[in-house]
């Protein structure tokens, strides 16, 4: 599928960093940067834009605060080809501490933010645009958002923000294509000055195909992991979506060589992609969080149990 105004995002680093706090050692962060910078992925998102008096950096790693003395290490002299994107919470990031982008290495901050907060949201991407930033708000949760609730949203931030895209995510790895045709056709319908960007979790095997689906219906900001990694069932696999693209821009040669010497091993260090119990809160449309506490548990495989428990829960 080619299409010019389609722009790849990876985060492997950042979703990725969901399951171990952001601990990755300097190799393996400069290691990523530079497969993904020569990959001619448009964006690299490296991680986190968090205040420093909320988070420690004795249990977060680096790229929880993404200063720019830490995005310098991970840079390590490379010519940067990708551009650097960045998330922020709301809440968890001072505006005034951030720098005009004439000052700093990052591109991009994408606004997490489910609809309730849609307000703040916008108030904060258009502080952030203001200094001179591309910015997106992430749409999280989407599949629990209330039908009214969701398309009021849509028209406030159609009508009151400067973003150049609003994501659509599943957050919880519960949506079928059907329901993403439905959702990017609501979107475009909505904010029709504005690009729509998907980012899909793994929970039930679909953030490939969801992907897909999102690519069909005009969406044009495509997100993806090396080896799917991410929090709980992961991502759409980078590896996947630049094999689909079929665009000459995309080299799969790089992911692939770090696929091999980085992420085999990984996996015998951190968990990640689909597994049972990712599945069950997936097609529970629940947070995967009882599902990677089951995993930390001495009966991680006791599916019967957690599904009766979390089902007879959020039957409750």
């Amino acid at each position: 599928m080619y299409r010019k105004e389609i722009k790849v995002l990876d985060c492997t680093i950042r979703d990725g960093g969901l399951m171990n706090n952001h601990l990755f050692t300097d190799d393996f962060l400069s290691a990523v940067f530079k497969s993904v910078n020569s990959s001619g992925v448009d964006y690299i998102e490296l991680g986190y834009k968090a205040d420093e008096s909320q988070f420690s950096r004795s249990e977060y790693g680096s790229m929880k605060f993404c200063s720019e003395k830490d995005i310098e290490k991970v840079v390590n002299g490379e010519e940067v080809k990708s551009k650097i994107s960045v998330m922020v919470d709301i809440g968890r990031v001072d505006p005034s501490s951030i720098p005009y982008k004439s000052e700093s290495l990052i591109d991009m901050m994408r606004v997490a933010s489910y609809v309730k907060d849609i307000d703040k949201a916008i108030d904060l991407a258009n502080q952030i645009q203001g200094k001179g930033y591309e910015t997106t708000i992430n749409l999280m949760a989407v599949s629990h958002a209330r039908e009214l609730e969701l398309d009021e949203a849509l028209i406030q931030v159609e009508k009151e923000s400067n973003i150049d895209a609003l994501y659509l995510v599943d957050s919880f790895g519960a949506l079928y294509s059907e329901q993403i045709s439905h959702l990017a056709k609501k979107y475009k319908s909505l904010m029709p000055t504005k690009e729509i960007g998907i980012h899909a979790h793994n929970n039930q095997q679909l953030a490939f195909a969801n992907t897909i689906e999102a690519i069909i219906q005009n969406v044009n900001y495509l997100d993806g992991t090396i080896f799917g990694i991410g929090r709980a069932a992961g991502n759409c696999p980078l590896e996947l979506l630049l094999g689909f693209l079929k665009n000459p821009k995309y080299d799969l040669r790089p992911i692939l060589k770090i696929l091999e010497s980085h992420f085999v091993n990984l996996k015998d260090e951190i968990e990640w992609g689909y597994t049972i119990p990712y599945m069950i809160t997936g097609i529970l449309d629940l947070h995967p969080r009882a599902g990677m506490k089951l995993r930390k548990s001495d009966n991680r495989d006791d599916y019967i149990g957690f599904f009766d428990s979390i089902a007879q829960s959020d039957s409750a």
